[in-house]
């Protein structure tokens, strides 16, 4: 059986656009084909633009939600495969 490893974390939650997506997009280069890197967000204009970006780039990008669902304009969760 083979076990999916866990992704990388990246925090951008306390930075604003568009360095969000900079610091994101740097951080996926980084990664080798075929890795994966979570990235937390804010919601609004981080969780628009940062996915859309990266997708625009040719990333594959999951949109995993909110991390509280009581709180669905707090924090969310991407990951981004290169």
């Amino acid at each position: 059986m083979t076990e999916t490893p866990i992704p990388s974390l990246l925090d951008i939650t306390t930075q604003v656009c568009p360095i969000t997506f900079v610091r994101a997009k740097l951080a996926v280069e980084k990664l080798k084909p075929g890795e994966t890197l979570e990235i937390r967000l804010n919601s609004g204009e981080p969780l628009h633009n940062v996915p859309r970006s990266l997708a625009e780039h040719g990333y594959t990008v999951e949109m995993r939600g909110p991390e509280r669902i009581d709180q669905p304009e707090g924090i969310h969760r991407i990951r981004v495969t290169k």
